[in-house]
């Protein structure tokens, strides 16, 4: 079972939802700026994921760009600042039991 992270109003996001569910893979979609993920969540998806914290950061998002940018922030810091703006984190992600991927390009996703 895969757990896709999902913003419906992202184009890429809904290709990486698409492309499971043409692959016919067995998933729940999880939207995570509806229901937000806590710290320790955020934490293990890093660890899955193989990066920093810093390298889920979507830098385009205008809140970054104004409050953000130029900060030294440690890995625990922009954890904190993820779940507390979640859309900052990029997207989708899918993840399985031992990995995690981000979808984009979709093609990603054949890695798990």
């Amino acid at each position: 079972m895969y757990t896709i992270y999902h913003n419906p109003r992202c184009k890429k996001s809904r290709a990486g939802l698409h492309y499971i569910t043409e692959k016919n893979l067995d998933h729940q979609v999880r939207e995570y700026l509806k229901d937000p993920l806590s710290e320790e969540e955020l934490t293990t998806l890093v660890m899955k994921l193989n990066v920093k914290p810093v390298d889920l950061v979507r830098t385009q998002e205008e809140y970054y760009r104004k409050e953000l940018k130029g900060l030294n922030l440690n890995d625990e810091e922009w954890i904190k600042v993820m779940v507390e703006t979640p859309k900052l984190i990029h997207r989708p992600i899918v993840e399985g039991k031992y990995k995690a991927v981000i979808g984009n390009p979709v093609e990603n996703i054949d890695n798990l």
